[in-house]
């Protein structure tokens, strides 16, 4: 069964296709590919929920001592009665608490149409003390679906370290004309093409022989938020200007 509850630390770099080539070469030793997918590779597609003013965005661009999304995650090609995630992200410094449910999309889809009127317990969820947490946040924000952001991952395991998570998203793009999830992944690319979104995530602390392949290579660690970067692209018109946008083409590194 999937972990519907778990805290970690998380840190995140933007790296080259170059980069990722030859960390993969010094890393595989200690990694063994994510079971899930084709050696680990498989599609993530994520229905974000934003309020009209933008309260997550703006709390996630802030950078908020606390600040959390709420997101529906399919992977690769997902029928409408096929399984999917509802989560909370939440996200304190670089500690993360993620609760997610998993239930059917169409059922996801029912709550989200009939949340106000039926009770939660009548919803198919493996959680329904999440869908609980996931309506009350829901309602203070008074969140609605915003945008749908996929990208294709490579995720890898610690061999020796279980806890040990390393993901690699290439080709990110998004869509806000089309928010369902069984559609597909298709969208409007907002991440250079040459760039790929690294995170390296850990229970306690980043191995030390992790910390030195990625110092060898100059991985920077960079803030990099695809919801950011997807609002930015797609609702350019509808945020005040002036806004520093996220950095994501190739020129800094």
């Amino acid at each position: 069964m999937a972990i519907e509850i778990f805290k970690r630390k998380e840190q995140k770099y933007l790296i080259t296709l170059e980069q990722y080539s030859l960390l993969l070469e010094q890393i595989m030793p200690y990694m063994r590919s994510d079971t899930f997918g084709t050696d680990g590779k498989y599609i993530v597609s994520s229905l974000y929920f934003d309020s009209n003013d933008y309260k997550i965005y703006f709390e996630t661009k802030n950078k908020l001592a606390f600040r959390q999304k709420l997101r529906l995650r399919t992977y690769n090609e997902t029928g409408i009665d096929e399984t999917a995630f509802f989560e909370v992200k939440q996200k304190h410094n670089n500690v993360v608490n993620k609760r997610r449910m998993l239930l059917p999309l169409q059922e996801a889809y029912l709550y989200m149409e009939k949340g106000d009127e039926q009770h939660l317990n009548s919803f198919h969820t493996s959680n329904v003390q999440v869908l609980r947490e996931i309506d009350h946040f829901r309602s203070l924000y008074e969140l609605k679906p915003e945008m749908v952001v996929s990208y294709d991952r490579h995720a890898l395991h610690g061999i020796d370290d279980p806890d040990l998570r390393i993901t690699f998203d290439f080709n990110l793009r998004c869509r806000n004309d089309d928010l369902l999830l069984e559609h597909g992944s298709d969208g409007e690319y907002f991440i250079d093409h040459n760039l790929i979104v690294l995170e390296v995530k850990v229970n306690d602390s980043v191995p030390l022989w992790l910390t030195r392949v990625l110092q060898a290579l100059q991985c920077e660690q960079r803030s990099a938020s695809k919801y950011c970067t997807s609002m930015e692209l797609l609702q350019r018109d509808q945020l005040p200007t002036g806004i520093e946008k996220e950095y994501v083409s190739t020129g800094g590194i």
